[in-house]
C-alpha cells in the first residue's frame, strides 16, 4: 500500500511541475471553473491518451482508431456502425463491385476557408496510395474528379471493405499539404489546431468553417499524461476527463465519475501453428508443440477467462473469444464454455499427450513445454500472461514467461506463443490476421496459419458487393459448421479478455452514447466529441 500511495504521489508533483513548465499555474481550469461554479463552460482539459508519435496526417494512419479530429472523412458509422454520410450526399456502387461514385457537399470549407472539392478528395487518396504507410491502397486503381462535387474511384477488384476506408480516411487540403503537415493539420474537421508543445499538451478550438453542428465547447486541451499521472490529476481537480487503468478505477474523485466503455480492444495469445522449420532466409517459424491442435484447443477450454477479467482487470472487462466480439461481422457461434481443466485433460489424453516426469505431458519425446513473449513495460500484458500460465499448469504444460522488446518480439513472434493484442473498427483486419497469403507479413499472421476454406470465406467476404453478403461471409470464415479459425475449427489464438475502456468524467459532462471502442490506440472516446456538452445543473 505504502509503494501505491508514494507512486500516486510522484506521479501528482509529475503533472504539477508539467502545468507550472506550460504556463497554467496561475489559471483556473475549465473542471475548476465548472465545479466552483463560474460562468466559463466552454472548454475542456482531457488526459485520455498519449500523444500520436506520426501527427495528425490522415494519410499516413491518423484517424484510424477514432475521429481524425481535425478532418472530416467522406462517410461515418454511427453508435450502432450504421453507414451515415458525412462529406458525401450520396454514394453508389457499381453491379460488378469495380467502380464507386461518391458525390460531396457544396458548401464545405477548410479551417483556413478555402472550399473543399473533389480535387481534395483525388489528392487525400492518390497521397495516402504512395505514403507506403499502413493504409492498404494497393486495390485503388485510380480516382478521379468527375466534377467539383463528384468523385470516382476504381477499384482492381472488388471490395466490400473499401466503405471503412471511405468511412474512416481523413480529407487533407492539397494546397495545403506540405513535408509538415503532420504538425500542422488543416482540414474540415470540428475543430482546429492552436498549438502543439510536443511531450506536453495539445490546443485545439471549434473551426468556425465547419459545416456541421457546431460543437458546444469551444476549446479542448488535451494533456499527454501517463494513465497514472492522469489518475492524480483528475483528483487535483486538473482535468475533465482522465483515461485509467482498472487499477484506479474503484477509486472515488470528488465530482467525478467513472463511464465504463465497452470495447473490442482484446488480449490474446498467438500460437505458431505449424511444425518448427526454417525459410530460406533463416527466419526460424512453427512449434512442434502448438503445432497440435490438441495442445492450442486444449489451452483455449482449460482457461477461465472470467476469472482472468475479475483477478486483472478489476473486473473491468469482458471474456473473449474472437478477435471482434460483439462488433456486426461477429460470429456468436464462437462463444464456448471454458474453465474446462477436465475436459482439457481428457482431449490431451486422447492426442497421446501423456504426463511425464514433474507433471508436464510429453508425446513421442516431444515436452510441453512453451515460452509465452509479451511486451516489456506491458503490465498487463505481464500480468495476463503469469495467470495463463499458472492456470494451464495444471493441464501438464509449462509455460515460462518473458518479456521482449518490440524488435525482438519480431524476431521471435513466429516461432513462440507471444500476449498480443487487436481490435478494429473494420473486418479487414481478420483478413490479415488469419489469411493464408498474409503469413509471416510484419504483425499480420505471424504465426503462419492457413486454412483453405477459410481463405475462400474471407476473399469472398472481401469481394462481396454487399454488406450483409460480406457480413455472412465473415462469420463463416469463425465457424462454418465444420471448419473455421476459430476454437471450434482450428484454434490458432487463445483470445483472453477484452478491455473497457475507462475514464473519470466531470459531473454534468455528457458524452453521449459510444461505439463499441476499438484498440487503444488513438483517442477513440473523441469519436462524437463534437456531440459533448454540459447539462444543465437542475439535470445533473
Amino acid at each position: 500500500m505504502r509503494k501505491i500511495v508514494v507512486i500516486k504521489f510522484l506521479s501528482l508533483c509529475f503533472f504539477l511541475i508539467l502545468l507550472t513548465a506550460c504556463g497554467h499555474s496561475a489559471e483556473p481550469s475549465s473542471a475548476q471553473e465548472k465545479s466552483t461554479g463560474q460562468d466559463v463552460k466552454d472548454e475542456l482539459t482531457l488526459a485520455i491518451g498519449g500523444e500520436p508519435d506520426e501527427g495528425f496526417d490522415p494519410t499516413t494512419g491518423w484517424g484510424r482508431y477514432g475521429s481524425p479530429l481535425f478532418q472530416s472523412t467522406l462517410l461515418t458509422f454511427d453508435q450502432d456502425f450504421e453507414i451515415r454520410n458525412d462529406l458525401a450526399v450520396r454514394y453508389e456502387v457499381s453491379e460488378d463491385g469495380l467502380e464507386w461514385k461518391v458525390n460531396i457537399r457544396n458548401d464545405v470549407k477548410f479551417s483556413d476557408g478555402e472550399p473543399l472539392t473533389a480535387k481534395d478528395v483525388v489528392f487525400t487518396f492518390n497521397t495516402a496510395k504512395s505514403s507506403a504507410s499502413i493504409i492498404d491502397l494497393t486495390n485503388l486503381e485510380k480516382v478521379e474528379a468527375l466534377d467539383d462535387q463528384s468523385i470516382r474511384f476504381t477499384l482492381k477488384h472488388p471490395q466490400s471493405t473499401f466503405i471503412y476506408l471511405l468511412a474512416s480516411m481523413g480529407i487533407v487540403p492539397e494546397h495545403a499539404y506540405t513535408d509538415s503537415y503532420n504538425e500542422n493539420p488543416i482540414g474540415s474537421g470540428p475543430f482546429e489546431l492552436v498549438q502543439w508543445n510536443k511531450g506536453e499538451q495539445l490546443i485545439v478550438q471549434a473551426n468556425p468553417y465547419y459545416y456541421g453542428k457546431q460543437p458546444f465547447f469551444k476549446k479542448l486541451n488535451f494533456v499527454f499524461l501517463s494513465e497514472d499521472a492522469a489518475f492524480a490529476a483528475a483528483k487535483a481537480g486538473e482535468v475533465d476527463v482522465a483515461a485509467v487503468t482498472s487499477v484506479f478505477a474503484k477509486e472515488d474523485i470528488t465530482g467525478m465519475h467513472l463511464v465504463e466503455l465497452e470495447s473490442a480492444d482484446n488480449r490474446g495469445i498467438m500460437l505458431p501453428y505449424v511444425h518448427e522449420r526454417k525459410l530460406e532466409d533463416g527466419t526460424l517459424i512453427g512449434n512442434n508443440v502448438t503445432a497440435d491442435q490438441a495442445i492450442r484447443k486444449a489451452l483455449n477450454i482449460a482457461v477461465d477467462r472470467q476469472e482472468l477479467v475479475d483477478g486483472i482487470l478489476e473486473g473491468y472487462g469482458t471474456p473473449a473469444y474472437s478477435v471482434a466480439d460483439q462488433l456486426p461481422w461477429w460470429n456468436p457461434d464462437t462463444v464456448f464454455e471454458d474453465g474446462r481443466m477436465d475436459a482439457a485433460k481428457e482431449m490431451l489424453e486422447k492426442a497421446g499427450w501423456k504426463i511425464g516426469k514433474e507433471g508436464i505431458r510429453e508425446k513421442n519425446g516431444l515436452k510441453a513445454e512453451l515460452t509465452l513473449l509479451y511486451p516489456a513495460g506491458d503490465q498487463m500484458r505481464q500480468s495476463l500472461s503469469l495467470a495463463f500460465a499458472d492456470m494451464v499448469r495444471p493441464l501438464g504444460i509449462s509455460i515460462k514467461t518473458e518479456d521482449k522488446s518490440w524488435n525482438d518480439l519480431e524476431r521471435l513472434m513466429h516461432a513462440n506463443p507471444v500476449m498480443m493484442g487487436w481490435g478494429s473498427h473494420d473486418p479487414l483486419e481478420m483478413y490479415y490476421i488469419y489469411s493464408g497469403d498474409t503469413r509471416g507479413e510484419g504483425f499480420y499472421n505471424a504465426n503462419y496459419y492457413k486454412n483453405p476454406v477459410v481463405d475462400e470465406y474471407l476473399n469472398k467476404a472481401i469481394k462481396a458487393n454487399d454488406q450483409d453478403e460480406a457480413k455472412a461471409f465473415w462469420q463463416k470464415a469463425q465457424w462454418d459448421g465444420k471448419t473455421g479459425f476459430s476454437v471450434e475449427g482450428d484454434a490458432p489464438w487463445v483470445w483472453l479478455v477484452n478491455l473497457k475502456h475507462l475514464y473519470f468524467v466531470r459531473n454534468g459532462l455528457e458524452i453521449g452514447e459510444q461505439k463499441i471502442q476499438p484498440h487503444g490506440h488513438g483517442w477513440p472516446v473523441t469519436d462524437f466529441i463534437e456531440e459533448w456538452y454540459w447539462k444543465d445543473e437542475e439535470d445533473v
